[in-house]
Order: C-alpha cells, then sequence, then structure tokens
C-alpha cells in the first residue's frame, strides 16, 4: 500500500501512486537565520507540517517529498551566521531536475508548497521550463498567500509587521514548536518602515534593499502567540484542501 512520504515507498508503492495519478507535494524553505527568537530551520520546518498535515487530511490522495531545505538567499542575510545557501541558477535547475525526474517517472500533478519568499520568481522560472518542455503545468503555492484572506484577519501587527521571524513565523512556529523559540529576544525594532502605497505589491524591491534590518529580521514577532499560530496553521490548511480538490 502506498506511503504518505515519497521517501518511504518501494518502487512497486509507487507504481501504484503514478496509476492513481497523486498530487505530489515538494515543501520547500531554507536554512537560513530568523532573528534572535527563532531557528534557521523555520521556512523549511513550517513548509514541511504544512505538507504532512494535508497528507493526513486530504481526501485526494496525496505524496510528500522530502523537503528542500538549501536554496537561494540574498546576500544581506549573510551578515548574521546561519544561512548555507546556493546560487540562485544552481536553485533553479536543482528543482527543475527533481521535478523533471518526478514527470518522467509519470507523475503529472506536482504542487510546490514554498515557505521562502526569495525563492517565488525562482520558482515561477521552474514552473514555467517545465510547461515548455513536458505541457505539466505544475502548481506554485504560498501558504501566506493562499490563505492571505483569512491570515490578515488573525494577525494584529499588519503588513507591517510580517516579512521576515515576524508575528506570522513566530505564532506559527510557537505552535508547532513551542521549544524551539526564546520568545525573550524577540524584538519588534525591525518593524517595516516603508511606504505602503507602493509596497508591497505594486512595485519589487528587496525588503532587504528598502530598509536595513539591526536584528536579522523585519516585522513584529512580540505580536506572536502559540493561539495565532493554531489559527493561522489551520487557515492555511482548509485553503490548500479546497485548492487541492480543484486540482
Amino acid at each position: 500500500m502506498m506511503k504518505k512520504r515519497f521517501e518511504e515507498n518501494t518502487y512497486e508503492e509507487l507504481n501504484e501512486a503514478i496509476e492513481k495519478n497523486v498530487i505530489v507535494l515538494l515543501p520547500i524553505g531554507q536554512i537560513e537565520e530568523h532573528g534572535l527568537h527563532l531557528p534557521t530551520k523555520t521556512d523549511a520546518f513550517i513548509a514541511e507540517k504544512i505538507c504532512e498535515k494535508l497528507a493526513e487530511l486530504s481526501e485526494v490522495p496525496i505524496i510528500v517529498m522530502p523537503t528542500i531545505y538549501y536554496g537561494y538567499s540574498t546576500k544581506e542575510i549573510k551578515n548574521w551566521p546561519g544561512c548555507p545557501g546556493i546560487k540562485i541558477e544552481t536553485f533553479i535547475n536543482y528543482v527543475y531536475d527533481i521535478c523533471s525526474s518526478l514527470i518522467e517517472m509519470g507523475f503529472k500533478k506536482i504542487v510546490i508548497v514554498s515557505c521562502h519568499g526569495n525563492h517565488t520568481g525562482a520558482l515561477e522560472v521552474v514552473v514555467r521550463k517545465i510547461a515548455d518542455t513536458y505541457g505539466i503545468y505544475m502548481a506554485l503555492t504560498i501558504p501566506n498567500i493562499i490563505a492571505k484572506e483569512k491570515i490578515n484577519k488573525i494577525l494584529e501587527a499588519g503588513w507591517r509587521g510580517n516579512c521576515h521571524g515576524c508575528e506570522y513565523e513566530t505564532s506559527l512556529m510557537l505552535y508547532l514548536d513551542e521549544k524551539s523559540v526564546i520568545m525573550e529576544k524577540a524584538t519588534d525594532e525591525d518593524i517595516l518602515k516603508i511606504n505602503k502605497k507602493f509596497y508591497p505589491g505594486k512595485v519589487f524591491i528587496s525588503t532587504w534593499g528598502l530598509q536595513k534590518s539591526k536584528t536579522g529580521i523585519y516585522g513584529a514577532p512580540k505580536y506572536a502567540s502559540k493561539e495565532k499560530g493554531e489559527k493561522l496553521f489551520n487557515a492555511i490548511i482548509e485553503e490548500y484542501i479546497e485548492f487541492l480538490k480543484e486540482f
């Protein structure tokens, strides 16, 4: 019988998954510093936990790939230790090769679950390249975008308080792995101060180039709580389950 984790299956069980036309979830994050209060695993860990829960709860058949923990981060984040990153071109080729190999095995439905902001543009390139090569249209999804409306109703600090190591990520980590969070070291010193008229949304300029961070984060993690984290996680799962049925 097919198992939920890709790496736990035999090739016979994977053949069964291919025949069932299962959805393959590919969680992608990054190992990088997340300020004084969050572990470097934050992005990848959140992506992995979302995919694990979806495999558990979704009515449609799902198989979860091993999480991609290494990717691209902008140069500024390397002012703090904790980011063993790779070049953006390497990352694009790496994810492309993983997805193309899945398609060549016979899988046709692939959903990327990305929890690292620096990856969005690169992953869009991967999706385009896969479509051009194989005629397979993958889905690139970002949890805080797919559940944006529900998430905005839960968060209290607003857009200025949520970017990197923020109320959103800190709340999720408090819910998913509370022991890894050092809340007494959380600081709102690097809450966003840039003009909302053009950012975020209308113009893309990296946050790291718009405002210099003093602590390695952007946002207001002191607004975070475990209770908010549970609500955020459940909202994300609800929206994904609806999307995966449609996909």
